[in-house]
């Protein structure tokens, strides 16, 4: 850990910090900053150790430091953020094609919010385009320490699915084995199911 080595090249130690000894004083730090007492808190967030605003200050530091702080991420800007975040490096061109419509104004202004960066060059593509791919202020921001710890495409997508909808459509005077099933497919294809067949008889 970088604390630990900071300690011992810093201080003419007889006995050099162990990580454990750094572990354990930090998880002090950390306990003593949760109480009520004070108004941050010491997180592991961006790769290290920082010391935050707990959340129920965030508005009115928010003001005090001016609009410019309380101004969200447009759409397009999100959805080219999360582009970048899951296929980095990536290049513009990639972004667009995905997007279908141009995002060099999105991308411009991530840069000027320092949530991503210019990470190199596709070698290997026609006119060696730019990559982009997300910075240490896109950890701070989103308070996780890597990209691995953003939510998987699939739990992601698992939140938005419904289970196909059942619809019994059935006709005056009509007996219910006669009745019409309707289902509705995870394609979005209507399907019905006439007099119940294909179901099991009890």
């Amino acid at each position: 850990m970088e604390v630990t080595e900071l300690i011992n090249n810093s201080f003419d130690l007889e006995e050099k910090i162990l990580l454990g000894q750094v572990e354990t004083a930090l998880h002090g730090i950390v306990e003593k900053y949760k109480t009520e007492s004070y108004p941050f808190e010491v997180l592991q967030c961006g790769g290290g150790w920082q010391f935050l605003t707990k959340k129920d200050y965030h508005g009115t530091v928010a003001q005090l430091n001016g609009e410019k702080f309380l101004k969200r991420l447009s759409a397009a800007s999100l959805e080219t953020l999360a582009i970048i975040a899951y296929k980095q490096p990536v290049t513009k061109g990639e972004i667009e094609a995905i997007r279908g419509v141009s995002c060099d104004y999105a991308v411009q202004k991530l840069l000027e919010k320092e949530l991503i960066i210019i990470s190199g060059r596709n070698e290997k593509a026609p006119g060696q385009p730019l990559l982009y791919s997300t910075s240490v202020g896109f950890m701070d921001y989103f308070g996780i320490n890597s990209a691995e710890e953003l939510p998987k495409i699939k739990e992601v997508l698992a939140d938005q699915l419904t289970a196909p909808t059942i619809i019994r459509d059935k006709v005056p005077g009509e007996a219910s084995g006669d009745a019409a099933a309707w289902a509705v497919t995870e394609g979005g294809e209507l399907i019905g199911n006439k007099g119940g067949e294909g179901e099991e008889s009890e």
